[in-house]
């Protein structure tokens, strides 16, 4: 197997989102601008890749190899970010051990530029979290954990823009409730705020405000639960109006191809998950005409 090809050549049906209000069936005149956001979750402190002998991921992931794939897309388009969905900690011997020292600075390594929290994040307690944050060169964003009381003040962002190419990308995080899935002795004071809530105000700030050509959502929702009270991504999509991208985890959902779904106003929108453990590696390319319409291509790459 050439693990340097897609191994999913399948993508999303030309997508067109957000920027206009196209459709499908829209016209995207002269492409001027590419960038391409590259993207993994619930990697979970695993490092190398899995073993021959392994029944389920024989050979597979590790972050050599990821680094190998980020370093030959980056050489094919400059104008790439590299972005992580949460649950970097926990489930390897490397955690135990270094305590998110190892996934930090291999991640800074790599040069991501930012991600969210997920659960298994405070698996340390939100101390020992903060302890590994000198390790982290890229940003965490979270909008709706609310820090005020706690160590974490001030070093997460609710968004964070980039400027690339020309064009400002707003990215914003949001994390799942944490009562119920991790012990308050780890979180402490961490408050959650209503995700759908938080997104709608901080896109808003993006679009209007920052006047963001593109917005990306790094969510620890999870991808989809049949209870229609509890968040997840393909609801919190049904609900934005701006977000051109939703990027999520939790769930551990292997998708090939992102979903298209339509927001608020009717307009498309990208969910994408890749799983869990560093197996694969998502990858969504944006083009931008001379108006900043936008068309989007996405495709799962196995590691």
């Amino acid at each position: 197997m050439d693990r340097r090809k897609f191994i999913t050549k399948t993508s999303a049906s030309t997508a067109f989102v957000g920027l206009g209000g196209l459709s499908l069936n829209s016209c995207l005149g002269e492409t001027k601008k590419h960038i391409t956001i590259l993207h993994t979750n619930d990697v979970h402190s695993h490092i190398d890749t899995f073993p021959k002998s392994h029944t389920t991921y024989p050979n597979l992931g590790g972050i050599a190899r990821r680094a190998t794939l980020v370093e030959s897309i980056r050489k094919e388009n400059p104008n790439t970010l590299l972005l992580d969905a949460g649950d970097i900690f926990q489930g390897t011997p490397y955690f135990n051990f270094y305590g998110g020292e190892l996934e930090f600075k291999l991640m800074s390594k790599l040069k991501y530029d930012a991600a969210t929290i997920g659960n298994h994040d405070y698996d340390n307690g939100i101390d020992g979290l903060f302890a590994q944050l000198p390790n982290a060169t890229f940003e965490l964003l979270s909008a709706n954990y609310d820090f005020s009381n706690t160590v974490m003040n001030g070093y997460v962002k609710p968004y964070n823009t980039y400027m690339v190419n020309g064009v400002k990308i707003g990215i914003y995080g949001l994390g799942i409730e944490l009562d119920g899935l991790v012990t308050k002795k780890l979180y402490k004071e961490t408050q959650y705020l209503d995700p759908f809530e938080i997104a709608t105000d901080t896109e808003n700030r993006l679009k209007i405000d920052e006047k963001c050509d593109l917005i990306i959502c790094l969510s620890h929702l999870g991808y989809h639960y049949k209870s229609v009270h509890k968040p997840d991504d393909l609801k919190l999509a049904a609900k934005t109006k701006y977000t051109d991208l939703i990027i999520g985890g939790h769930t551990h959902t292997f998708l090939d191809k992102p979903t298209v779904t339509k927001n608020a106003q009717g307009n498309n929108i990208l969910v994408n998950q890749v799983g869990c453990f560093g197996i694969n590696l998502g990858r969504i390319d944006f083009f931008l005409d001379d108006a900043n319409n936008v068309k989007a291509d996405g495709v799962s790459i196995i590691v």
